[in-house]
């Protein structure tokens, strides 16, 4: 069937975010998106040059989605903002386990998937300031480095699920309120 190249990439982008979600990023073959999009490799790679920018579209998509997702979340202290928007992370990260284990392990130093992830990072950054009603660069420190933690710990989480979603979730937590609030005393 022939589409609109707009409604092509987003069908594209559709078959590849259902591939990376349950096959690790070396078992998800561009052959394997085209025959399951009903076109040939040669239209697959028009719109895509390579696999990697094929998971960067659906990275984009996915972290502009969580963004949407976690912008609606306002009310309540800022505790319980933090884990309802680390509860939505968390659940997107479960549904996408293959896909959030490659941009943060197998594609870790690929310029395209970090522009996306500093992209969100830097949003949530400044939304989490805005929360905490915190600016200066001790506190943007302080949330930039929480980040990395909580990363980490996610993919941690994600790789071997040692420990359970909401101790994940109430450490997360904890360690962010309590850096606000030694950047609170010093800023």
């Amino acid at each position: 069937m022939r589409l609109r190249p707009e409604d092509r990439h987003a069908q594209l982008v559709d078959v590849g975010a259902a591939l990376f979600a349950v096959e690790p990023y070396d078992d998800v073959l561009m052959e394997h998106v085209a025959e399951r999009a009903g076109i040939s490799r040669a239209l697959l790679y028009r719109h895509f040059s390579s696999k990697r920018d094929l998971f960067t579209a659906v990275h984009q998509r996915a972290v502009a989605q969580l963004l949407a997702d976690t912008a609606a979340i306002t009310s309540g202290t800022l505790e319980e903002q933090l884990a309802a928007g680390i509860d939505v992370h968390i659940d997107y990260f479960v549904a996408n386990r293959n896909l959030v284990l490659a941009a943060n392990r197998v594609l870790a130093g690929d310029p395209g998937v970090q522009a996306v992830v500093h992209g969100e990072l830097a949003v949530q950054r400044d939304r989490l300031l805005a929360a905490a009603g915190l600016s200066g660069p001790l506190a943007a420190a302080a949330v930039v480095a929480w980040q990395g933690f909580v990363r980490s710990m996610c993919v941690e989480w994600l790789a071997h699920q040692a420990f359970g979603r909401v101790e994940l979730r109430d450490l997360c937590v904890r360690a962010l309120v309590g850096a606000l609030e030694l950047s609170r005393t010093n800023p």
